[in-house]
């Protein structure tokens, strides 16, 4: 196992009580698609929240058994563009990610190899959850966010529903 990565042979047993294995994950599983239904972001410092991609956001996650993530949200009201500055203007409404994960208790832990911003690349990103018959809420821990610098330290908390 390398620093900062967990990379487990193929087939091979986890020993530890406090890490479960993809194969011994109990119901309710995350294990499927899941729709986004909202996105709020809370500040750590003033408690104040906002809706940084809007009323309406739109994305999935999709949590594979064996053990990939894919992480995407984006802001409502995304139009196409016709020049670089537009472009490059739609990475504030957009959040995407992928890797390979892991659960720890109440947290899954992705080993990010692409993300919307290089910098994550090659960093494990961790997230609380937890699953309430069809709905999905995870908590950021608190850190301060690539798309909104200024707001300090804050953590998001996005809910999702199981696609059927």
């Amino acid at each position: 196992m390398t620093t900062g990565r967990f990379r487990a042979p193929r087939n091979a047993a986890l020993n530890t009580t406090r890490l479960q294995s993809l194969d011994a994950i109990a119901a309710p599983c995350i294990h499927g698609a899941w729709r986004l239904v909202s996105y709020l972001v809370e500040e750590k410092t003033s408690g104040d929240t906002f809706r940084p991609m809007g009323d309406h956001p739109t994305g999935y996650a999709l949590f594979t058994p064996e053990g990939r993530v894919s992480f995407t949200l984006t802001a409502e009201g995304r139009t196409p563009t016709t020049d670089r500055e537009g472009d490059a203007a739609l990475l504030s409404s957009l959040v995407a990610y992928s890797g390979t994960y892991r659960l720890e208790d109440d947290r899954w832990i992705t080993a990010v190899d692409v993300a919307w911003k290089p910098e994550w690349v090659g960093t494990e990103q961790m997230r609380h959850f937890s699953i309430d018959a069809d709905q999905l809420t995870v908590r950021t821990p608190w850190r301060v966010m690539p798309n909104w610098p200024k707001q300090g330290p804050t953590r998001s908390i996005v809910i999702f529903k199981r696609c059927s």
